[in-house]
């Protein structure tokens, strides 16, 4: 049996905002003993989760690491996303577009949202995987502006390209964000978080769902393709994240009382199964999860047997990504194949602004 679960998704399912409201959001839950599906909506997780579970999410802020700018020497179009800052100088880590070849000590004129120059950036050394190490200089200003100030005043939200082909406007400032975002550093949202509301969050609160949070910063290997016809030789991108003391005590408590640990996304999957991991690594017992942090490249596809999580909810992927095949491995490739398949018969909506999917 093939790997993968390919489908055609119709051009007008892929969504290209969020709806008015969150929690319209339709929610398909797959029901993994039962071999069921059913179709909800996000506003029904109050009735359709048990008192006693806790839902777990990624706090990570995405940055608006998305710039463009000209190049000095010839005045072409350049657009560059940034990736993170290194070195004692806190260089920037960047990856770049433009026509023709960029070279060592090159200038770039950054422009803010108006396309007014901003800040010129001087790009230092190319370093692997198609990345730069570049230093941005903020003539224009007339106060230094820290890193975080100047992506806030230049920066794009960064935008996957099926949505408006990566262009943002306004809104996308406030909905591509989750409502508990906190610690800035993502490039891309971890999805399944942006169906929730205040709101949302204090009705689940009151029906006796607890919430704990962990961090991942979702990096740009999200959105690589696999391009291998063996996943097993894809390269697996590697992501910063943490689960801390205290929310592993909460979530080891939630499964002692016989509650279910549910995953707001991927992302949250990621960490806390990377958690467990080090402790087989270390050949320590998974019965409780301890604190983790670090960088993890852990690479999960089917077969996989889950160590920390009991339940998914996660937007719908893909095919032939890492993303899809986490899910996969989650939900039983038959069942999510039936899933997608359903899911494109009664028209959900797909992607980072579309619908959502529970896997239990």
């Amino acid at each position: 049996m093939e790997p993968w679960i390919e489908y055609s998704l119709p051009e007008e399912l892929v969504a290209q905002e969020p709806l008015n409201n969150r929690v319209d959001a339709r929610l398909m839950v797959v029901d993994r003993v039962r071999g069921t599906i059913g179709h909800h909506h996000i506003r029904d997780l109050p009735r359709l989760l048990l008192p006693g579970d806790r839902l777990v999410l990624n706090d990570t802020r995405v940055i608006p690491a998305q710039l463009r700018g000209l190049r000095a020497a010839t005045g072409g179009r350049w657009q560059g996303l940034f990736l993170g800052q290194m070195g004692e100088e806190g260089d920037w880590r960047l990856v770049c577009k433009t026509r023709g070849r960029l070279k060592p000590m090159e200038q770039i004129t950054l422009l803010d949202r108006e396309g007014k120059p901003a800040v010129t950036l001087w790009l230092l050394e190319k370093l692997d995987g198609g990345q730069w190490l570049a230093r941005p200089e903020s003539e224009f200003s007339t106060t230094p502006l820290s890193t975080t100030e100047l992506l806030n005043q230049i920066g794009r939200v960064p935008l996957p390209p099926y949505i408006r082909g990566g262009n943002m406007v306004d809104s996308d400032v406030r909905d591509y964000q989750t409502v508990f975002a906190k610690r800035p550093g993502a490039v891309a949202a971890p999805t399944a978080g942006l169906h929730f509301t205040e709101d949302l969050l204090r009705a689940l609160k009151q029906s006796g769902t607890d919430f704990s949070s962990v961090t991942l910063h979702v990096g740009l290997g999200t959105f690589q393709p696999i391009s291998v016809e063996d996943p097993s030789e894809h390269p697996m991108h590697s992501e910063w994240g943490e689960l801390s003391d205290a929310a592993s005590q909460e979530l080891n408590a939630t499964r002692t009382a016989n509650g279910r640990n549910i995953a707001v996304g991927t992302t949250v999957t990621r960490v806390l199964e990377s958690a467990a991991a080090v402790q087989q690594d270390q050949e320590e017992a998974i019965s409780t999860l301890r604190a983790w942090q670090g960088e993890t490249d852990l690479y999960i596809r089917p077969p996989y047997e889950f160590q920390a999580i009991d339940a998914l909810l996660t937007n719908f992927h893909f095919p032939r990504t890492t993303l899809l095949l986490l899910v996969q491995a989650f939900g039983g490739s038959e069942l999510v194949r039936h899933a997608y398949d359903e899911a494109i018969k009664e028209e959900y909506r797909f992607y980072s602004y579309g619908d959502a999917m529970l896997v239990v």
